[in-house]
């Protein structure tokens, strides 16, 4: 059965038609769910309104200003807590590793050094195969598959420059 216009003459308390006051009435005499919504909205209706108890809104606000206080002070001690746990547990993990590093500075030296060479050659290598690739790839390519790769790669990095934004930016007001 469609309840739907009997449901909105109902719900929104608009004035109707004769016309349209006789087909509710008809229909509010066979259909049991749309005559409980008007008894429903009826006594709703009839419920005498009570003003609420002086100073209501000033101890509604102060236990509001409290909650909030207590959910920041909550919430702090929480920060607190996750820090120094994740602070104890990094040294639990890292502390063997700690020791020898400090107990063997020629090692660690002799990493960094090892590391720094392997990152300048390996930059020099990329460079390389970038200058190469660069200098053979307009022979394979035609001058509107270049064109087209271009627009592909620029079309990229502004969704991901845009996706980035939508991510990280703040939503302010309401």
């Amino acid at each position: 059965m469609n309840h739907q216009p009997f449901e909105e003459w109902l719900l929104t308390e608009q004035l109707i038609s004769p016309k349209e006051k006789l087909e509710l009435d008809a229909h509010l005499r066979i259909c049991s769910y749309c005559s409980a919504l008007a008894e429903t909205g009826k006594a709703l209706r009839s419920v005498k309104k009570v003003s609420p108890v002086a100073g209501f809104s000033t101890r509604f606000q102060a236990k509001l200003a409290a909650q909030k206080a207590a959910e920041r002070r909550r919430k702090r001690y929480g920060a607190i807590l996750f820090t120094f746990g994740g602070l104890a547990m990094l040294m639990w993990l890292t502390g063997p590793y700690l020791f020898a590093f400090a107990a063997a500075p020629a090692t660690w030296i002799a990493a960094l050094i090892e590391w720094l060479v392997f990152l300048v050659t390996t930059l020099q290598a990329v460079a390389q195969a970038g200058s190469v690739l660069l200098r053979v790839l307009p022979g394979f390519l035609s001058p509107f598959a270049f064109m087209v790769l271009v627009s592909a790669l620029a079309g990229i990095g502004l969704l991901w420059s845009v996706s980035i934004w939508r991510f990280v930016r703040v939503p302010r007001g309401v």
